[in-house]
């Protein structure tokens, strides 16, 4: 069982993956059987999830997102971490071109941990405020 102190630095580290496109630290957060239980569409082994994560990396170069608040529950080694993210869309994402557009948007993650990396992810984000705001750059 991982302590608290653990599950911490864990869900910070994996934070980690969502500053500036370094996905050097994918597979040593990842557990071999990680599961995305909010894959939007995609599969949900651990592959699926990085080539999601390079996607959005493609879109938004710059993409960062930054905790804003993390609650540890050690009795079932889970992290909620409710996150705020910003970036410049420069490539297609969610079937939009690139529209250039400067992005601000929230969400929350929830990860499920073993032995030090991510066993499962539970995520949700304001895809309505990011459509909204990358729309509204495209239109004339």
């Amino acid at each position: 069982m991982m302590d608290r102190a653990a599950l911490e630095a864990l869900g910070r580290r994996w934070m980690q993956l969502w500053q500036g496109g370094d996905l050097s630290l994918f597979e040593a957060t990842h557990a071999p059987d990680f599961s995305d239980e909010s894959s939007a569409g995609r599969g949900t082994d651990c592959a699926a999830f990085g080539r999601g994560v390079a996607q959005l990396y493609r879109a938004f170069p710059d993409f960062t997102a930054t905790i804003e608040a993390m609650v540890v529950d050690e009795t079932q080694a889970m992290a909620a971490i409710r996150w705020r993210a910003t970036g410049t869309q420069n490539g297609p994402f969610l079937g939009l071109v690139a529209s250039g557009a400067g992005i601000s948007f929230d969400g929350i993650e929830i990860i499920a941990c073993r032995g030090g990396q991510v066993t499962r992810r539970w995520g949700h984000w304001d895809e309505a405020a990011l459509l909204g705001q990358m729309t509204r750059r495209l239109e004339p």
